[in-house]
């Protein structure tokens, strides 16, 4: 297993002066390839604003964070948002489905973007990935009419159309029954072994956490476990 991402004395600290709030203070985490790795803590004790800043989705108030090689914290926005799109896929607790697209539309929204247009090579790639997550049946069905396991999982689908090395996934299972619950995970877990595509899921659930390789323990802004 080779590193995938490394972050080094991570501070994020919110406001100033009196109402300053440091949140990270001072997080060190290394991610290699190929892993499943569960994210845990309280709340309020960073795990979501550590996923902001692995996702590129938020400047690190100071400390480094490098992945692939490329030296995140002295990116310019632009080229975030490339890296973003090309190497990490997301999956949050509310699934994020456009109400107005087809699941099969859901799934290739982020080629389009990238693309500027549909093409039959991301259709075809979307097909593929709804049919691994047993959706064949459900592509041409539009979002608000599939049940809550199933959006999720359309969701999964879309966080992997790009073939990011990286998924980071905010309580994804959060909304769902147990057996839905354990379906997407089931389903993580088939992507992480085939694909070694790696993803960092942070949960509350202990079970869900339990089918995870490794379990990440974030307290006060710190990992301590």
């Amino acid at each position: 297993m080779t590193e995938l991402l490394e972050v080094r004395s991570l501070v994020k600290t919110f406001g100033s002066g009196d109402t300053e709030t440091r949140v990270l203070r001072g997080l060190d985490l290394t991610l290699g390839t190929n892993e499943l790795a569960a994210l845990l803590g309280p709340s309020g004790s960073g795990k979501s604003t550590l996923l902001t800043i692995l996702g590129t989705l938020m400047h690190p108030t100071s400390g480094s964070h490098t992945m692939l090689g490329h030296d995140l914290t002295q990116a310019t926005d632009a080229e975030l948002t490339e890296f973003r799109n090309l190497h990490i896929g997301f999956v949050f607790q509310f699934h994020n489905l456009l109400p107005d697209f087809t699941a099969l539309e859901n799934v290739i929204f982020p080629t389009a973007i990238r693309e500027g247009r549909e093409t039959a090579a991301s259709r075809a790639r979307g097909r593929e990935l709804l049919q691994r997550m047993g959706l064949a049946d459900r592509v041409d069905f539009p979002a608000p009419k599939l049940s809550g396991g199933q959006k999720q999982r359309v969701a999964v689908a879309r966080a992997l159309m790009n073939s990011p090395q990286l998924v980071l996934a905010d309580e994804p299972t959060g909304n769902l029954d147990r057996a839905s619950a354990v379906q997407v995970m089931d389903l993580i877990g088939q992507i992480n072994r085939e694909e070694g595509t790696t993803f960092l899921i942070s949960t509350h659930d202990e079970k869900i956490a339990a089918t995870c390789r490794r379990q990440i323990v974030v307290g006060d802004g710190l990992v301590t476990g």
